[in-house]
């Protein structure tokens, strides 16, 4: 059985995530700040629940050791959990990179251990076209007009740790994905999105890649992108 956590995955992208990789045969954690809410989610899907709150370092140190207990090891990490501040000041800016960013550090070093006893690691991290230098300076994309220069810039920083990371640990898969604007209760105010269950599919393609799967890659349902 492939063991998998998903960060922030008690609703949204995450939660349909699970859902797909359940049918798949994982066994899915559901990693979520909220225990009710978590527990709540995962029940309704037979997923498992542990607590983690990605902003804080004894939280995620708890959850790999509840993992570790249970299984030994971890095949499958995805990045979910992330914010979208429309704000821009100091305490908006600490908030994005914490949660985008440092938090993908804080639970990958967390994980590495056990990531390292899989046949198979494998590391999503979900990013942004919005964090693309070349879509967001390119007229012709729709990221060019965004105005989210925290949201961006802290996906920018992902992206980044994703291919120092694929650098660091040629031995464990890392990517990371656009799995395409999606509506969740982040982007409601902007009013777009397809339904999550489109984009899910991006981030488990990418989930389950074999042992000959590509490291190091940016990447949305079209195939690379530019970043």
């Amino acid at each position: 059985m492939t063991v998998t956590l998903i960060t922030g995955a008690n609703k949204g992208l995450g939660f349909e995530t699970a859902k797909q990789l359940l049918a798949l045969g994982h066994v899915v954690y559901i990693g979520a700040r909220d225990a009710e809410r978590g527990k709540s989610a995962a029940a309704a899907i037979d997923a498992r629940f542990v607590q983690l709150d990605v902003t804080d370092d004894a939280s995620v140190s708890s959850a790999l050791a509840t993992i570790d207990a249970a299984e030994g090891r971890l095949d499958v990490l995805v990045h979910n959990a992330g914010i979208l501040e429309t704000g821009l000041d100091g305490p908006a800016a600490l908030r994005s990179f914490d949660t985008n960013a440092v938090a993908i550090v804080r639970v990958t070093e967390a994980a590495l251990p056990l990531l390292r006893h899989s046949s198979n690691p494998n590391v999503v991290i979900i990013s942004s076209s919005a964090g693309s230098f070349w879509a967001v300076t390119n007229p012709e994309r729709p990221e060019y007009g965004l105005q989210l220069p925290l949201y961006s810039a802290s996906k920018a920083a992902a992206t980044m740790l994703m291919v120092q990371y694929a650098k660091s640990h040629p031995g464990i898969k890392f990517n990371a994905v656009e799995p395409g604007t999606t509506a969740t209760d982040m982007t409601a105010a902007f009013g777009v999105g397809r339904p999550a269950e489109e984009s899910a599919r991006q981030v488990v393609r990418l989930a389950t890649l074999d042992r000959t799967g590509r490291t190091g890659t940016f990447q949305d349902e079209f195939g690379e992108l530019a970043w």
